[in-house]
């Protein structure tokens, strides 16, 4: 495939948006290597859009940037866009986790009713003649921080609150040059790679009758947000889920 078809805009990585044009302007990343370009703009989505729930997850990159917010499909937008705005190659891998991914973040009286299985996706970008998956963006540093205090940090997997990981006290969520996870271990079935999030959310989205559809987006997540605020700025949660996520399709 033409690689201009990996660094194009599209409607939803509307990087030529004003908003994130004057962005790149102000932070200056193309001007670095590729190696600290990619870790420059990965960290900014990991760590200045915090961890949140969004009104859908098909939303223009410029909208995230507006929310100041996302999760892992929305802020993957964000990262695509910004990625491609300063020529590195991404395109899309397209999941679905278990629902015990979020126990916790969404409150127990809401779970039951929630899919069983969650659409996901991931940043894959083109780096010394490979693909590299990058789902470690997903949870802001500061939110991950509180999560391993409360629950202890130790090199144990835990599944829940946004957290799908092997190692909970050191997980892989660093640029490096590498592979970055935070939510695989709850994958459940894989959709494979797409050049855009447009195409993705063409052939799949999250299947939701109109009834919870509109009750995600005016009660649901407002909910899951104050929940996950919360957690940030210190509260530890009444309970902590022990569900185990399902066995991850990732390597």
């Amino acid at each position: 495939m033409n690689t201009s078809t990996f660094l194009s805009a599209t409607a939803l990585l509307d990087f030529n948006h004003p908003t994130i044009a004057q962005l790149l302007e102000d932070k200056g990343w193309a001007s670095l290597s590729t190696y600290d370009r990619i870790g420059a703009v990965y960290n900014y989505v990991r760590d200045e859009i915090e961890f949140g729930y969004n009104r859908s997850d098909a939303i223009p990159a410029s909208e995230v940037l507006k929310d100041g917010y996302g999760q892992c499909n929305t802020k993957a937008i964000l990262l695509m866009a910004l990625f491609r705005a300063v020529g590195v190659e991404a395109r899309l891998h397209g999941f679905t986790i278990h629902k015990a991914l979020q126990r916790g973040v969404v409150p127990e009286i809401i779970y039951p009713i929630t899919p069983d299985n969650i659409v996901h996706s991931w940043v894959e970008i083109s780096y010394r003649g490979r693909w590299l998956h990058l789902e470690g963006f997903i949870l802001d540093s500061d939110y991950l921080k509180q999560l391993q205090r409360f629950i202890g940090g130790d090199s144990t997997g835990y599944c829940g609150y946004g957290v799908g990981t092997t190692n909970l006290a050191n997980p892989n969520v660093d640029w490096k040059g590498s592979n970055t996870y935070i939510q695989n271990t709850a994958i459940n079935q894989d959709y494979g790679v797409f050049v855009s999030p447009d195409e993705f959310y063409a052939n799949y989205g999250q299947d939701l009758s109109w009834w919870k559809a509109w009750l995600y987006r005016t009660l649901f997540r407002h909910w899951m947000n104050r929940r996950v605020r919360r957690i940030r700025s210190g509260h530890k949660p009444s309970s902590l889920p022990t569900s185990s996520c399902s066995p991850s399709m990732s390597s």
